[in-house]
């Protein structure tokens, strides 16, 4: 029997090119060719993994299905694949191909690639270890191997979402629903062909839950139409009243540019709360991945809607994170009268509606609160810092940590301080915020005066601050204990102190900007480059340049929002030492992998001279 050539490996054998795929095509003509077991043609007609796969089977007949490694995946190979597929839905959806964009996110969805970043997505975020209803958590890398594969349309069934509540600033209680992990893993997987369309059809001036921009491009935003002269005098504050609870499930299927199917099923698929199955008749699942694009892109087009109602003379101008949005226009009767009417019956269209009791309108010298920024003119100059609100947040933080830690070690109690100081300053470090980092640095030393006076009452005050504060070059009354690293060197742990965090400016995003757009990779990567400059110290920044700002192991930028590891490429026990030559910075879960299994990949990529044998070992 001659086999057809299908420009596979020379060396597969005979019944591996014919497979199942030849089989299932004979007893069912009308099934798709893009199934899980073929790989379309932009993945370079087979990649590895299919091919391993394909060598695995041992006849045509065999009913096992085919298996994969979790740690064998080259990673660089899946984004280089995936990155592809969706620059080629951007450039389709621009030129007004929709065909094309739906036919090249199918195919996206039944990738291998995709199929794995997905799955990758789900294990390594903060919620990964948060089970659904049916308790099951992939935290092994053959539960992984068998999420990918089983991650499929045909069949799929979406479990009902575990319901939870969470505190609100307010005192209310927020319903959160946890999904499955399979079903967290579909819309991470879906996320990856829709987010490229809705970077496509957002508004230039909106800003949450979107790649590569922050709450800091919103306040620049603000900044700069609030500033300049003329500006607006009047602010329409507003905030949707349910926003994720009351989406219009029929406007979303209507609107939303993916597979109409899913998207169905996980609109439809219910709650359990207290052991009793509750469906959803509007709203997409706070909690779920794919949710705050959903919601983005059913608040999309207000932007639009004022400019070509409301000409520039008008000064209306809109700035949206999520569903806290702000308008400015030259009168309150503009928004009173034109502008409030307008958005809400833009909202009322996708079955929302304004919150009477977060809606307002007010001056500019009277100021406002959004994003946690206080926004207001002093005597015409316009002036951002924290709101009292989070002011007050910080505050109430850091008292429960000095009370929760009060008996623990000073130096545990450091270690659990810091990164919420850390966060805090980093936050409003891009705002006017020295006075209020100087009024909170004195604060914080008053309350750990305290919390030191409180551990001796039966000792005097000289001896309570040589114990607990010490001189650092300049610096006295420095909050700082002795401390071991974990290479055996003695040092100091020191407090984080506010004073020492400096006013950052902040460059905002460009509006029409797409992370997706191959124009403007180059943009997006000297961002990064400016970002990491700013928040790597000297050492770790010339290896971070070193490296092209890129993990040695898959190839991909690291970034802020990656994090990164430090890694050892000889392991100290045998010789390694921590000079720049045996460093690496690697993204968290390539770490893990390098230390898991000493693949090929690890040994090529990573080590400079030496066998793999020199690799760090997994730590236990």
């Amino acid at each position: 029997m001659r086999v057809k050539e299908c420009g596979g490996s020379e060396c597969r054998p005979v019944m591996g090119r014919i497979g199942v795929e030849e089989l299932k095509r004979r007893h069912h003509p009308a099934r798709k060719r893009a199934d899980f077991r073929s790989v379309p043609h932009h993945e370079n007609d087979r990649d590895d993994l299919t091919e391993s796969r394909a060598e695995e089977r041992p006849s045509a007949h065999a009913r096992s299905g085919p298996t994969t490694d979790w740690r064998d995946i080259k990673w660089s190979d899946c984004h280089r694949r995936v990155r592809s597929l969706q620059s080629r839905i951007v450039k389709a959806w621009q030129e007004g191909r929709r065909r094309k964009a739906s036919a090249l996110q199918r195919m996206l969805t039944r990738s291998l690639s995709g199929k794995a970043l997905a799955v990758r997505r789900v294990t390594e975020n903060q919620g990964k270890r948060t089970p659904g209803v049916d308790g099951e958590a992939w935290s092994t890398p053959e539960t992984k191997s068998k999420a990918v594969l089983s991650l499929r349309a045909r069949g799929y069934k979406p479990r009902p979402l575990r319901r939870v509540y969470i505190p609100k600033s307010n005192g209310k209680m927020r319903p959160l629903g946890i999904p499955t992990m399979k079903d967290r893993a579909m819309q991470a997987l879906h996320l990856l062909a829709l987010e490229p369309i809705a970077e496509c059809t957002a508004d230039g001036n909106s800003y949450g839950f979107r790649p590569k921009r922050s709450a800091a491009d919103a306040m620049v935003r603000c900044q700069q139409i609030l500033a300049r002269k003329p500006c607006s005098k009047w602010i329409l504050e507003g905030d949707i009243k349910g926003c994720f609870d009351n989406i219009s499930h029929d406007w979303l299927l209507a609107h939303v540019p993916m597979d109409r199917v899913i998207l169905r099923k996980w609109l439809k698929a219910g709650f359990i709360e207290a052991r009793t199955l509750w469906p959803t008749e509007a709203g997409t699942p706070q909690g779920g991945i794919i949710s705050p694009t959903l919601a983005n892109m059913t608040l999309d087009g207000l932007e639009r809607e004022l400019s070509k109602r409301f000409h520039w003379r008008s000064l209306v101008h809109l700035v949206r994170y999520a569903d806290d949005f702000i308008i400015t226009g030259k009168s309150k009767e503009l928004l009173e009268n034109e502008v409030k009417p307008l958005v809400a019956n833009f909202l009322r269209e996708r079955g929302l509606e304004l919150s009477p009791e977060k809606t307002s309108i007010v001056h500019i010298d009277r100021g406002f609160d959004f994003l946690g920024w206080n926004v207001r003119k002093y005597d015409g100059k316009l002036l951002v810092h924290p709101s009292k609100k989070s002011v007050r947040s910080f505050w109430e933080q850091f008292r429960a940590t000095l009370k929760e830690y009060a008996a623990h070690e000073q130096s545990v109690l450091i270690g659990w301080l810091n990164p919420l100081i850390r966060g805090w300053a980093s936050y409003h470090r891009c705002a006017n915020s020295g006075r209020c980092f100087r009024k909170m640095h004195h604060r914080i030393w008053l309350a750990l005066w305290r919390w030191a006076r409180s551990r001796h009452t039966n000792k005097n005050r000289p001896w309570i601050a040589k114990k607990y504060f010490h001189r650092f070059g300049y610096r006295a009354w420095v909050f700082a204990a002795p401390a071991q690293s974990k290479n055996g060197k003695r040092g100091w742990v020191r407090l984080l102190d506010l004073i020492d965090v400096h006013k950052r400016i902040h460059i905002k995003v460009r509006a029409e900007a797409n992370p997706f757009d191959p124009e403007w990779e180059a943009y997006f990567e000297l961002r990064e480059q400016q970002q990491m400059r700013q928040v790597l110290e000297s050492r770790l920044r010339k290896l971070w340049l070193q490296q092209k700002g890129r993990c040695p192991l898959c190839r991909q930028l690291i970034t802020v929002e990656t994090h990164w590891h430090l890694h050892h490429i000889v392991w100290k026990v045998h010789g390694g030492s921590d000079r720049l030559d045996n460093l690496a910075l690697l993204h968290p879960n390539c770490h893990r992998q390098v230390h898991s299994r000493w693949s090929d990949v690890a040994t090529h990529r990573i080590l400079k001279r030496g066998s793999s044998q020199e690799l760090e070992p997994c730590a236990g």
